[in-house]
């Protein structure tokens, strides 16, 4: 576990109360019921602006505070434990690192403040088929006169409806590259996903949408892409933490109440073993989410290796969890009325994002040279 500063320690608690208070799972369920468009209520995701949520990883001189992705993550395992839906972790973490790692000063002062204001909502639209495949795409940017031309298709665009900027990976004469793109561009249509998550999923497709020579961003000596993949995934892991640990807290709250033969069924031996072998991957799966984050704020060079295994040990553990949540409470776990099915919803969405277990191990063994 890592030692949090006395800074990261006060937003922990900070988010803590926050969303215990003010944003718990109950009014996921309530959004979810209305049906809304977006994915999330737009007064939460205002009051997380206000917070300064927004600006923990950008610099003072764009209007943030510059805290870094440790503290960045201990908000979103907080927002995990209660499936608080907003644009928070695809703007101000996916969103702002694009621009941070790969944009020119034009780029920065045009977009992080307004990242942090909330005023400009930005998330990543990598992928096209059913699976996560950053290198296999096929949306390409030509030269044009007075600058780019954009075709092709994504699916499964994170806040792809709320989004006010799209990050686009696209090929250029064979490379990779991110370019910025308007979502209210000429030849953007976007269309709503009704996934089981309840969140704000789209499909876009670009038919010859215009962009000028200051769309394009670019990491020099380095793949941009990647870059910034390994960064949403130490992120997301840390979300993904958060999800699994409140789904352990349920199971062993109802271990702990739950009788059945005049005894509490946490005293039964099997069950017991259970909970406990649950705990162990749960420390585990903390100490290599936390390592990811540390490893890319003190500019580690294993970031990428860090970022695979933090997803593939807290991938599995979140797997196992929300099935444990739903077997564990029976018959009540399956009902739509109990909250577990939020959870085992949320869980199997996350572990597809950006790449599910069997991607990161391949992955974390090929960087290891296997």
């Amino acid at each position: 576990m890592a030692a949090l500063t006395e800074e990261q320690s006060m937003l922990k608690d900070q988010a803590t109360s926050w969303v215990t208070e003010q944003a718990p799972v109950a009014n996921f369920r309530a959004m979810r019921d209305t049906g809304e468009a977006l994915g999330f209520d737009t007064e939460t995701w205002q009051t997380m602006v206000e917070m300064g949520w927004t600006g923990i990883l950008i610099p003072e001189a764009y209007g943030g505070s510059d805290l870094g992705y440790l503290t960045f993550g201990v908000v979103l395992e907080q927002l995990g434990r209660e499936l608080t839906a907003s644009p928070l972790f695809s703007s101000a973490l996916v969103g702002a690192t694009a621009v941070l790692l790969g944009g020119g000063d034009v780029q920065k002062k045009h977009y992080l403040p307004k990242i942090v204001d909330g005023s400009e909502v930005l998330t990543l639209a990598v992928d096209e088929g059913p699976r996560h495949a950053p290198q296999d795409f096929e949306t390409t940017i030509t030269s044009s006169a007075g600058g780019f031309v954009l075709n092709g298709a994504k699916t499964f665009v994170p806040e792809g409806m709320a989004a006010t900027t799209l990050v686009v990976a696209a090929q250029s004469a064979g490379e990779s590259t991110l370019v910025l793109v308007p979502a209210d561009a000429a030849g953007i249509t976007r269309e709503r996903l009704q996934t089981v998550d309840s969140r704000g999923y789209a499909n876009v497709r670009f038919d010859g949408v215009e962009l000028g020579p200051e769309a394009v961003l670019s990491l020099e000596g380095g793949d941009l892409l990647e870059a910034v993949l390994d960064r949403a995934r130490a992120g997301l892991g840390m979300e993904m933490l958060g999800t699994a640990l409140r789904a352990f807290d349920m199971t062993v709250d109802y271990l702990k109440t739950r009788e059945q033969f005049g005894r509490v069924i946490g005293s039964f031996q099997a069950l017991g073993h259970r909970a406990a072998a649950l705990f162990m991957k749960s420390e585990l799966s903390r100490s290599c989410a936390e390592a990811a984050l540390q490893a890319i704020d003190t500019d580690a060079p294993n970031v990428p290796e860090m970022s695979s295994l933090s997803m593939s040990k807290v991938g599995d553990f979140l797997h196992e969890m929300s099935n444990q949540l739903i077997q564990i409470h029976g018959g009540i776990g399956m009902t739509d009325q109990f909250d577990a099915g939020f959870y085992l919803k949320r869980a199997r969405v996350l572990e597809s994002l950006y790449g599910n277990q069997a991607f990161h191990r391949d992955r974390y063994a090929r960087l290891l040279g296997f």
